[in-house]
């Protein structure tokens, strides 16, 4: 029988608005008695590994485990929106946990993000965010993953806080715009990311074709990932403030560049460059795939004794896993064994074999 269901959203940008938590005299009850238990053995479980903005909070009330919401969090907000979170999560475990007893698939529930500034009640409070991500986890075990639904600019930053606490990374939704088909390879490549779905997908847009390529360069490369086991792979994102990264895979230091650091680059003047972004992946010691749009890449040994040249480069393409190899860069196109390149507006995949030689010591 197919089976076409994959996974499960159990609850879309669970939260609390207007207010921080409820304030019925059934929750007033909850909130004015001690925390649960169970909340309380997993703060002591895992009191080192706590996130750092639940356990401040904690530690300034003197990490108090059989007292009430207030006194074991403090006064305030914060606390409202931790007590809210727990039942929260437990109303999520109860449903998710009922669904796995009929079908057992992954299941997540996803956050609507705060803008900056922003307090409990005047956002979606006491949802999977990033800062409650301990609470969700004590209280609702049968949810697989946290996850951010974006719809603001500062993607490093809020993956990075979803990256943590063993919570796999997903993204379900995202704005979609001219900077998804880059931030797919990003989000892919450097957080291991299990999945990438910019909303509202199936609208014609015209971030529609650089999506597109983007995808098409990620589905040529899924299985080779995968064999791989994720392996030695981080994935880039570019613009004209983040310009440049480096990598440290194997013996090598992997740098990767904007497209418009290129002298030549029809961009390079311009005051605001396009987004763009890779995924460098190695495959063997001195191999490597370097796959993405408007980027350079240059290898260096980490020993400084060698010096690292690029002894072949060739375009390949990837159908069910196997590999085709293309043309043979060579010349101008690897800047003489000295870089892998694509120009911003254009996507591809080269397989790269290094090698060393000795450096030249100047007396």
């Amino acid at each position: 029988v197919a089976k076409t269901v994959i996974m499960v959203q159990v609850e879309n940008e669970i939260g609390m608005l207007p207010t921080s938590r409820e304030f019925s005299k059934t929750a007033d009850s909850y909130f004015n008695a001690k925390i649960p238990a169970e909340l309380s053995g997993y703060l002591q479980k895992n009191k080192n590994g706590l996130v750092p903005e639940l356990k401040t909070r904690w530690e300034q009330q003197g990490f108090k485990t059989n007292d009430t919401w207030k006194n074991t969090f403090g006064e305030g907000l914060a606390t409202d929106e931790i007590f809210q979170a727990w039942y929260y999560a437990k109303y999520a475990n109860e449903v998710a946990a009922a669904g796995k007893k009929e079908y057992d698939l992954p299941m997540f529930v996803n956050a609507a993000l705060p803008r900056p500034g922003k307090l409990p009640g005047q956002y979606p409070s006491a949802g999977p965010l990033p800062h409650l991500m301990d609470i969700w986890q004590a209280a609702a075990p049968s949810i697989d993953m946290l996850s951010p639904d974006f719809y603001n600019p500062d993607t490093k930053y809020w993956c990075d806080l979803y990256d943590r606490n063993n919570n796999r990374l997903f993204v379900p939704e995202m704005r979609f715009d001219e900077t998804c088909g880059a931030k797919a390879f990003f989000i892919i490549g450097h957080y291991k990311a299990i999945g990438f779905s910019p909303f509202s997908i199936e609208e014609e847009h015209k971030a529609s074709i650089p999506l597109q390529k983007s995808y098409d360069v990620l589905q040529q490369l899924s299985p080779v990932i995968a064999e791989k086991k994720w392996g030695n792979m981080d994935g880039y994102l570019l613009d004209k403030i983040n310009r440049y990264s480096q990598t440290l895979m194997g013996k090598y230091k992997v740098s990767v560049s904007h497209y418009n650091t290129m002298s030549w680059a029809s961009e390079a003047k311009d005051s605001v460059w396009t987004t763009t972004g890779g995924i460098v992946m190695q495959t063997s010691p001195d191999e490597f795939i370097v796959a993405g749009t408007g980027l350079v890449v240059t290898f260096e040994d980490t020993d400084t004794n060698f010096v690292t040249n690029i002894a072949a480069a060739d375009e390949v393409s990837y159908n069910e896993g196997k590999e085709i190899k293309g043309r043979r860069m060579n010349g101008d196109e690897d800047h003489q064994g000295r870089h892998i390149r694509f120009p911003v507006g254009e996507w591809g995949i080269q397989k790269v074999k290094l090698y060393r030689s000795p450096a030249v010591i100047k007396n």
